[in-house]
């Protein structure tokens, strides 16, 4: 097994951690009070997932507050971090840069937003300083209206990483016209997708009706994709079982190159 620091550590590229709450308190406006999941259980995770990297996604539970994000990057200097924020300076995000975090998470979901989330007019008063910090733009979304901002995405400075793959309707199939903008936004050099299906196919009777989502992807642009898990899958009775989803995805997968591009070249090339 590849150690942590060598080119051949996979990577899970979106998960959370919360607590201990002793030492690192929810914002006390929250939508959501999740269960205690922290490092170390994440840790003992990626060993059974046989992973070394990690990108941790600040959540909405922990507001502005990114101290947990930071200090947990601090001992793991081989994780990435993405963090949320409306107004930070160019000299902070350099300062984030320097400490492990490779982006700036945005939402636009037709559903609505978590209170204190930030938003693509966000987004576009801060690429600028994003560019010039190296930091890219997570985008959560989902298709309904993906064709929609698609030039807005276009236009902007930096690059783009969509999670949970966009939020793709398995029940609209591959010529949904949201699905159709991510596909033609991925054929770019500027766009990445997180593999993250399993979230979209809560109401599917078999989730093998995402695979031709993620073929789909697999066959536009293989070097833009990564994988994560989103462990530790906030708000979902039963809690999937991580080792499932991943065995899932390279099940989907054509080959075990491809495997391997996605779970440790792709993000080597994106976080590192």
């Amino acid at each position: 097994m590849p150690g942590a620091d060598t080119p051949d550590a996979g990577w899970d590229c979106h998960a959370h951690v919360f607590g201990p709450y002793d030492q690192y308190p929810l914002a006390p406006k929250r939508s959501y009070t999740p269960p205690q999941a922290t490092q170390d259980d994440y840790l003992h995770l990626l060993a059974q997932l046989e992973l070394h990297h990690a990108v941790l996604v600040q959540p909405s539970a922990y507001a502005g507050d990114y101290t947990l994000v930071l200090d947990t990057l601090q001992r793991q200097p081989h994780w990435r971090g993405v963090l949320v924020s409306t107004d930070a300076a160019l000299t902070r995000m350099r300062d984030w840069h320097a400490r492990g975090v490779r982006g700036l998470r945005f939402s636009h979901r037709s559903a609505g937003n978590f209170p204190g989330s930030a938003l693509l007019t966000d987004l576009q008063r801060l690429a600028p300083q994003m560019a010039e910090a190296g930091l890219h733009a997570e985008v959560w979304t989902d298709c309904s209206g993906l064709h929609e901002i698609a030039p807005l995405l276009r236009a902007l400075p930096v690059p783009v990483v969509f999670d949970h793959m966009a939020g793709f309707d398995h029940r609209a199939g591959l010529d949904d016209p949201g699905f159709v903008a991510l596909c033609d936004l991925l054929g770019g050099d500027r766009v990445w997708v997180k593999l993250t299906a399993y979230r979209n196919l809560r109401d599917a009777a078999d989730p093998d009706v995402g695979a031709p989502f993620q073929q789909r992807l697999c066959e536009l642009n293989p070097d833009r994709l990564v994988w994560g898990s989103d462990w530790p899958h906030l708000n979902l009775q039963p809690m999937p079982a991580t080792a499932a989803l991943l065995a899932r995805f390279k099940h989907w997968c054509s080959d075990t190159a491809l495997v391997r591009r996605i779970l440790v070249d792709n993000p080597h090339r994106l976080y590192c």
